[in-house]
């Protein structure tokens, strides 16, 4: 299966659900290669980039996830990736 490299970021504007968030990355934590994070208190929001690399079913399922937690709001860009 083909692999794809990418990045995902995160919108967090309810941290009421921040704990699901968590939960997810760490079910998901072996398609991570790194991950970064800024509260922007003053904005409203936190923002989390993270690095990923997974096959195309791994990916969608892992965002897809993420994109049904009310208050977040998740993008993502992948591509190819060959060793």
């Amino acid at each position: 299966m083909e692999r794809r490299l990418g990045v995902v970021s995160l919108l967090i504007h309810d941290r009421s659900h921040i704990q699901r968030v968590n939960t997810l990355l760490s079910e998901y934590a072996s398609l991570i290669l790194g991950r970064m994070g800024l509260p922007l208190r003053e904005k409203g929001v936190h923002v989390i980039a993270l690095i990923v690399e997974g096959s195309t079913d791994e990916l969608g399922a892992f965002t897809g996830k993420l994109g049904r937690i009310p208050g977040l709001k998740v993008k993502s860009h992948l591509t190819d990736f060959r060793e």
